[in-house]
């Protein structure tokens, strides 16, 4: 299949894909389900952001600037800390905010490098027709791993706080006292990824390879791809939210071992 067979999609056809939005609000409406408004907004919302950003990157393809290229993946991680801070549900105190900073900025650059160099090896460096979208997926799933870990680590410390109390006044060390509820929301951060690789090419067909596969590149070929871009997801995920676990359990204690469930200052 060559390039030149991709089906264009006329206005009115896509459109008319916003039929399924139409009949989602009428079954919220039918059902007294108060989420009209939130869906019409994602839906446009949705669609202002995917066509300014594909605006943008035909601007950058074409230029394929160093500078540029490096500048949007500053920006991608910029917003995914702003975005772990929101979607936390509670205040973070700073030392925990530059932790989530450290780690996921830490992880993700680390997969990007590693991309580039060692697995796909794409020249130059910062082409960003690999560059960005890699770093897109990689960024991106790092981000809700860290928020899902954020979430579960806060919410078992509040809830076991008397446990762990009782384990340091037994004379264990806070990383002892705290290992279990570290450990359990490490593995809440990286279950989804798992949780999709187990489901992959049976259940069904990631965006990545589906999208290759429409745009004419050969399905064995896209499978390839596939398979790099979710083990990168998945180093990324790994190393991102270990490395906020490793360094932020310190930050709810004080140099006397007391325990504050909500972070230190």
């Amino acid at each position: 299949m060559e390039n030149s067979s991709i089906i264009d999609i006329e206005l009115w056809r896509l459109i008319s894909a916003y039929l399924f939005v139409l009949l989602l609000i009428l079954i919220f409406k039918v059902r007294g389900i108060a989420r009209q408004k939130m869906l019409a907004m994602a839906a446009f919302r949705m669609t202002l952001q995917l066509v300014i950003a594909g605006y943008v990157l035909t601007y950058l393809f074409e230029l394929s600037n160093p500078f540029l290229t490096l500048g949007v993946i500053c920006i991608m991680e910029g917003f995914a800390i702003y975005t772990i801070y929101k979607q936390a549900g509670t205040r973070l105190s700073v030392s925990l905010k530059k932790t989530i900073a450290i780690s996921i900025i830490t992880g993700t650059a680390f997969c990007l490098i590693y991309f580039n160099f060692v697995v796909i090896h794409f020249e130059p460096w910062y082409d960003p027709r690999y560059f960005i979208p890699i770093a897109g997926m990689i960024i991106g799933n790092s981000m809700t791993g860290i928020t899902l870990s954020v979430k579960e680590l806060l919410n078992s410390f509040t809830s076991q706080r008397d446990m762990i109390e009782g384990a340091l006044m037994l004379g264990a060390e806070p990383k002892t006292a705290v290992k279990p509820y570290v450990n359990h929301s490490f593995d809440s951060a990286v279950l989804p990824t798992i949780n999709n690789m187990l489901g992959m090419g049976i259940i069904f067909l990631p965006g990545m390879m589906t999208g290759q596969i429409l745009s004419g590149v050969s399905p064995l070929l896209a499978i390839e791809y596939q398979i790099v871009i979710l083990l990168g997801i998945l180093g990324s995920v790994g190393l991102s939210v270990i490395l906020f676990i490793l360094l932020s359990y310190k930050n709810f204690f004080n140099q006397d071992a007391q325990f504050f469930p909500e972070g230190k200052n």
